[in-house]
């Protein structure tokens, strides 16, 4: 599903990002102890018209990535670009038309309306905020996106707690869309929502992704939607990325020890092959600042000393085109 007749330029990139978060003592008045890095040196890159999912366990840094790539966070190193604009020196004009074209999904739709505006004012927040439109335009771009996410004019006057949680997503994703993004960013947009639902949306996403050339970060622990929607993966561990490439190489071949973790439910793999990769430790990992080398020497069955001494850095694997690259001293191949 890969739209490199779109993707002829990159829309985002991020160039050796790190964030750190302190860690206090108990009480009022604590004291700062140690400090987590919640995101690692991390550099990567989305092209315009692509779906890169973003995956890892809880608490690994991905949801911190996404907020400092909607300029939510800012982090303690490294550089971010969104098209021409490298964000730590854009001005508030441009910060700001940086803002407009980069738009979120959050994960619960219940949380993220305010429950005492009706949907009309939902809508068109973002419209007052950026003024480019006049308040003439505001019903009409209101009901062009409600329509565009299969709701009705009708609903402009209802409150939030008047829909059910499928239909608040919808009204999430008509926000995100109103001011005509280019990118959108959705953290866990499925996992509040019913199964039975959650097909819904994903089709909808993929069918706005085509009719508006949308391009998305999606962050998700439902491997059988990465699947599904993305083009390429990048998979997070501890705030490193330990693996990235192409959906299809990523499943069906991955290279690092962790991805196998990951990915060892999938249904292609084989009942022998899903055994063993269960079988891989799965106790929490300590945090990242406690040690040095490869962030996944402690769980690794194949770890050596060098392991744990070394950082492997990020090295292609695969074809030029579709790079598929990993940091692993010792990458599986099998």
């Amino acid at each position: 599903m890969s739209n490199k007749d779109q993707t002829d330029q990159v829309i985002l990139r991020a160039d050796s990002l790190s964030k750190r978060f302190a860690v206090k003592s108990p009480g009022l008045f604590g004291r700062v102890t140690s400090e987590i890095l919640a995101v690692d040196n991390v550099s990567l890159q989305l092209e315009a018209g692509e779906t890169l999912a973003l995956v890892g366990e809880s608490g690994c840094g991905k949801s911190t990535l996404a907020k400092i790539f909607a300029t939510l966070l800012k982090p303690d190193s490294g550089t971010i670009s969104f098209g021409q604009t490298l964000i730590g020196n854009a001005g508030s004009r441009e910060l700001r038309e940086v803002r407009k074209k980069l738009q979120l999904v959050f994960q619960d739709p219940y949380a993220s309306l305010n429950p005492r505006l009706n949907i009309k004012d939902i809508l068109t927040e973002p419209l007052k905020i950026h003024g480019d439109e006049s308040r003439e335009d505001f019903h009409k771009k209101a009901v062009e996106v409600l329509d565009a996410v299969g709701l009705e004019a009708s609903d402009l006057q209802k409150y939030p707690h008047q829909f059910s949680g499928g239909q608040r997503q919808r009204i999430a994703i008509a926000r995100a869309l109103i001011s005509d993004p280019e990118l959108i960013i959705a953290d866990e947009p499925l996992s509040a929502l019913d199964v039975s639902v959650q097909s819904q949306i994903i089709n909808l996403l993929m069918r706005l992704k085509q009719d508006r050339n949308l391009t998305y970060l999606v962050i998700s622990h439902n491997l059988p939607v990465v699947a599904h929607m993305a083009d390429r993966v990048a998979v997070m561990y501890l705030g490193a990325i330990v693996e990235s490439g192409p959906v299809e190489s990523i499943f069906t071949s991955p290279h690092h020890p962790y991805t196998r973790l990951l990915t060892s439910s999938a249904p292609k793999l084989s009942a022998k092959k899903r055994s063993e990769l269960r079988n891989l430790p799965r106790e929490r990992p300590i945090q990242r600042h406690e040690q040095s080398g490869c962030p996944f020497h402690g769980r690794c069955p194949k770890t050596q000393e060098i392991c744990q001494i070394n950082r492997p850095m990020l090295e292609n694997v695969g074809e030029i085109t579709y790079p598929h690259a990993v940091a692993c001293h010792f990458p599986c191949n099998d």
